[in-house]
């Protein structure tokens, strides 16, 4: 009996453990693995009792093509919403760039690579926002609902053959680089127009040094804009995951078409 579970429990396992390598939160570094492991493990039973004994998998070879379809899967749907948190650390190295803070990039402690500081600063009240809301039990629940949509014996790579899926992605790609322009427009326009005003006072008063005076005013003026927006990134926060939600429901329209119907 285990036997002829075993390789549906396998596929749904392999799913599960690729989401939580690349989705938010989950995949941090401060999260110790065995953690995530028998995380993913639990969820895979409870998944399993679910979904696991509709369908008859055969461990056969093309078991070994199902296995990477299932790791792929949990891939896309992992990385889908971790485009929307980087969204927001690309947003600070704008920010950076335009106040001068580009060359001081920190660790970012809950992924271990090199960050901008606002970029960092607002990763992590990203991520408290999204710890607040229950978006983890959200993303839980997406993963566990991507089943109805995507069943194990499904097709998706020839889906991915269409050619739905690369225009999904670029599209879903410029969307969060948009947003990323649209959280940062604020103080990249407003060091712009310092720039401007530097080079005004540059002209008029060649006495001046806007070499040295530019570089604390600008860094004085970028630190007065973000404490007048940051009441607002709690509203924006929500609206970059209203955006994470719908981009993940269209790739679940994407790789089946229909959702089916739960019995």
């Amino acid at each position: 009996m285990i036997m002829r579970v075993f390789p549906a429990f396998l596929l749904v396992f392999c799913r599960i453990s690729s989401f939580f390598v690349v989705a938010p939160v989950f995949s941090s570094r401060n999260i110790p693995r065995t953690f995530k492991i028998g995380l993913s493990l639990f969820i895979s039973i409870i998944v399993f009792l679910t979904v696991g004994f509709d369908t008859t998998v055969t461990a056969d070879a093309a078991f070994v093509l199902a296995l990477f379809r299932e790791v792929l899967a949990g891939l896309l749907i992992g990385f889908v919403c971790y485009l929307f948190f980087a969204a927001v650390q690309t947003s600070g190295a704008f920010m950076d760039m335009s106040m001068g803070f580009g060359i001081a990039n920190i660790i970012d402690p809950l992924t271990g690579v090199s960050a901008p500081m606002l970029g960092n600063l607002k990763y992590m009240l990203m991520t408290l926002v999204f710890l607040s809301l229950n978006g983890h039990h959200y993303l839980l629940a997406g993963i566990m609902d991507s089943y109805k949509w995507i069943p194990l014996d499904n097709n998706m790579f020839q889906s991915i053959y269409g050619g739905s899926l690369s225009e999904f992605m670029v599209r879903t790609f410029a969307d969060t680089f948009l947003l990323a322009l649209q959280i940062s427009a604020p103080i990249v326009v407003a060091m712009f127009l310092t720039d401007v005003g530097l080079a005004l006072l540059a002209r008029t008063a060649p006495q001046y040094n806007v070499f040295v005076i530019g570089v604390p005013l600008k860094i004085l003026i970028g630190l007065a804009m973000l404490i007048v927006l940051l009441p607002g990134f709690s509203a924006l926060f929500q609206m970059l995951f209203d955006h994470m939600f719908h981009a993940l429901s269209k790739l679940f329209v994407v790789l089946k078409g229909t959702p089916q119907q739960p019995g």
